[in-house]
């Protein structure tokens, strides 16, 4: 996989850090240099740009950021200066605290995670808020779909098995006796399925259920489930089965139709831009006939265009 931001040869972040004080300092922001910095480092080399500005200016850049740029722009860039993990730890929180859950958002984050990744998002949640994140998706979600995010919030899978057709085939059995071959749905079996097994091993399964019961095993998932947990399990088979076409579907989404869910727009380009970018746009472009980039300059506008365009790449 090949994020579209990648590590700068020779990078000097004591060069960039002056970059960044030369374009926030005095009257007005450049923020054409804020980008050209911003928008091409990986997090780690952005971390030791932060350190770099503190130590030579005796500023936060985090706190010059804040002063300096607002709204949509703002908060890109504020990503920009965490790591992956401390992102999704902020994103979640933002998901569970308040009125109302963001539960796409809490599907988004914990599908197509390996164990490692939980348990890193869970530390930072930790770290970052004092907050233990299994509680609380336990208090702010009910009924399947909390017991879904339960399971995967575990980070459990097993990830040690090697791939197994037999096992796959007899999960595909159990998968329709629990749903398609009975009256009533075993959500349980879905669950325990679904937030367990390896994704390579749920790819097997997609293929043993579809020789088994000639329907995909997504399409009998929004037939047997609705809401919530029906979209987390969705998520799960899709991910499993092509990630960078569940990526470019959720980034299509976030900018079709009337209005821009920007919320959701800045958390899948500054999570995928160091994992998997490269080919989520090309998925994107397969699905949609478009360039990611060119649906982002169409959608969105200002310097928090330029921004993501940057990030994104051409």
């Amino acid at each position: 996989m090949t994020g579209s931001i990648k590590p700068t040869p020779n990078q000097d972040a004591k060069k960039d850090a002056e970059v960044l004080r030369e374009a926030m300092k005095g009257f007005g922001t450049n923020e054409k240099q804020l980008i050209s910095i911003m928008g091409c480092r990986t997090d780690v080399e952005l971390k030791k740009v932060a350190l770099e500005y503190k130590t030579l200016f005796g500023r936060d850049l985090v706190a010059d950021i804040k002063s300096e740029t607002s709204g949509n722009f703002e908060d890109a860039l504020l990503a920009r200066l965490m790591t992956i993990a401390e992102f999704e730890a902020h994103c979640l929180r933002k998901a569970i605290a308040g009125a109302g859950t963001d539960e796409a958002c809490i599907i988004d984050i914990l599908v197509n995670k390996s164990n490692a990744d939980i348990k890193l998002i869970k530390e930072e949640y930790k770290k970052a808020f004092g907050k233990d994140l299994e509680k609380d998706l336990e208090s702010d979600t009910s009924g399947d779909f909390k017991r879904l995010l339960i399971s995967m919030v575990q980070g459990n899978r097993d990830e040690t098995t090697a791939p197994s057709a037999d096992a796959a085939k007899a999960d595909a059995q159990a998968l329709y006796k629990a749903g398609e071959g009975k009256i009533g749905t075993d959500e349980s079996k879905f669950n325990q399925i679904l937030a367990s097994r390896s994704y390579p091993q749920i790819r097997l399964i997609f293929e043993e259920y579809k020789h088994l019961s000639k329907k995909e095993l997504d399409d009998a998932i929004s037939s047997e489930f609705s809401g919530w947990v029906k979209d987390g399990m969705m998520a799960i088979v899709q991910a499993a089965k092509n990630a960078p076409m569940y990526y470019a579907k959720r980034l299509h989404d976030a900018m079709a139709g009337a209005g821009t869910d920007d919320r959701t727009l800045i958390r899948l380009v500054m999570i995928r831009c160091q994992i998997d970018m490269e080919e989520i746009k090309v998925a994107f472009a397969s699905k949609y006939k478009k360039s990611l980039a060119k649906f982002i300059e169409e959608d969105t506008s200002g310097d928090y265009k330029k921004l993501l365009v940057q990030v994104v790449g051409n």
